[in-house]
């Protein structure tokens, strides 16, 4: 728990660094927003090339990863069966809301730099994964959710957005890299890399300016936030990590999976309450408070399903 906790640290100091960068007018929120998409369509799809690139090839890997879809799939399924009956007696822009931040959690911008940090390459291998069936979910089922009660948008599925997005897409890139053995050249390599490097700092930098917005006197009264945060945080990591001790998956996949399911609200929770008209302010203030929640959630549910996968 002390070694999960010092990593969730210094992500969250990095944060505070945003904190006070927003603060003092240094690197402000609408800055940082227009970073938002360099770090989305730059610098994450190379932290998972990196993963692709300088991991062996193993049988056991590419189990691992096979593993990992899978148990992403199964989780994002159990948590769409597992949020249809809550919060139906609000109003639809505010009970969609609800069950997307119930059931989406921020696998990219937080679960890549915690796995990066606590489990390493592998880890973010494994990640990247699930982030595939993350994509897979949020293009189907999580825009069928938003636009639930509206007739003037079409929920038609897109599946070129399955497919062509910055999660996916490098997953396509470096998958046949790593089955086939080959190693790419340094000149190549070196500036994936690089980039790479930046995922972390920046993706916290960013989130610190947008905690640095958010009026949390007002949020703790909510008490829907709290149980959206119950699901989240503790039910659903909980749920994985009995699933994974009943089919014997430990290790740095289980360790990857349960901090997967273990992650606050995705952050598309705001992206997509505005795309699709619904509350936005809900959906911020249900985001904040739950990220601020995992710096406690987060080392305690990793520390725990360490403990159960891996005795």
């Amino acid at each position: 728990m002390l070694i999960a906790a010092r990593q969730v640290g210094i992500l969250y100091i990095m944060a505070l660094i945003g904190i006070i960068a927003d603060k003092s007018g240094i690197y402000t929120e609408g800055v940082a927003k227009k970073c938002t998409d360099l770090l989305f369509y730059v610098i994450t799809p190379a932290k998972i090339l990196e993963s692709f690139f300088t991991l062996e090839y193993s049988r056991k890997a590419l189990i691992g990863l096979l593993i990992a879809v899978g148990s992403g799939l199964a989780m994002h399924a159990v948590a769409a069966l597992g949020t249809a009956p809550l919060f139906n007696k609000d109003a639809a822009e505010k009970a969609s809301v609800y069950k997307y931040a119930a059931m989406y959690g921020n696998c990219g911008y937080m679960g890549l730099p915690l796995v990066d940090a606590v489990v390493g390459p592998s880890g973010v291998f494994y990640c990247s994964s699930v982030i595939i069936s993350f994509q897979i979910f949020t293009f189907t089922h999580g825009v069928w959710l938003m636009n639930r009660g509206r007739e003037d948008v079409s929920s038609k599925i897109d599946l070129k957005k399955i497919i062509l997005n910055p999660g996916v897409l490098p997953v396509f890139v470096g998958l046949p890299v790593f089955i086939s053995g080959l190693k790419m050249p340094s000149l190549v390599l070196s500036p994936i890399v690089s980039i790479a490097g930046m995922n972390s700092p920046l993706a916290m930098l960013i989130f610190g300016t947008y905690l640095s917005n958010t009026d949390f006197k007002s949020i703790f009264k909510n008490i829907k936030i709290l149980g959206v945060g119950a699901f989240k945080l503790l039910l659903m990591p909980l749920l994985m990590i009995g699933a994974l001790k009943i089919s014997g998956v430990g290790g740095e996949l289980g360790a990857t999976l349960v901090i997967a399911a273990a992650t606050p609200s995705a952050n598309n929770t705001i992206l997509f309450s505005s795309k699709y008209e619904r509350d936005t302010s809900l959906a911020s203030q249900t985001v904040a408070l739950l990220s601020l929640i995992s710096i406690i959630t987060l080392p305690v549910m990793i520390a725990f399903g360490s403990a159960v996968l891996n005795t």
